[in-house]
């Protein structure tokens, strides 16, 4: 593994993003969905950094099927809070394709919050011409490699790494 990104890079980042997120949301009604198991590190972590009273839900839902997305959303239920009058941030690993992120940004946007924004820990530098170009909010920009650490899996392993790297599949 190249270690792209360590723990304490990572720390440092998050804390940044928490604090402009919470400048940006003051006071507003806050619901942070996190997105599947990938993004639960990042999640808490932001969640701990993000110094607003907020809601906190996870939503399995992706377009990866083994190391490639098969470009078609799978949503495996619904958020258990609700989003109708909330502001809702989708918080998600990495923006890799956008395919996701845009369609539950249009899905949610379309169930009455009051809007709909995004915080990823990784951007991956390439098009996305079917998905969402850009997050609301990125911690880090990266080659376009498989990753794995803080979260992200290969077959469901890496997840504990603390520091965010890049394999070969």
């Amino acid at each position: 593994m190249e270690v792209l990104f360590t723990a304490a890079q990572i720390a440092e980042r998050v804390a940044a993003m928490g604090r402009e997120i919470g400048d940006f949301y003051q006071a507003k009604p806050l619901t942070l969905l996190v997105i599947a198991n990938g993004a639960l590190f990042f999640g808490a972590d932001l969640a701990r950094a993000i110094r607003l009273p907020l809601w906190i839900d996870v939503l399995p839902a992706g377009s990866y099927a083994g190391h490639r997305s098969t470009g078609k959303v799978r949503l495996r239920g619904e958020p258990k809070l609700p989003v109708e009058g909330r502001h809702l941030l989708l918080v998600d690993e990495v923006l890799d394709t956008g395919v996701t992120l845009r369609a539950l940004a249009e899905h949610f946007g379309e169930s009455g919050a009051l809007s709909v924004r995004s915080a990823v820990m990784i951007t991956k530098r390439r098009s996305r011409p079917d998905g969402i170009s850009r997050a609301d909010w990125s911690g880090f920009d990266a080659p376009d490699r498989y990753l794995i650490g803080y979260g992200m899996d290969s077959h469901e392993e890496f997840r504990n790494l603390p520091d965010i790297g890049a394999i070969e599949p």
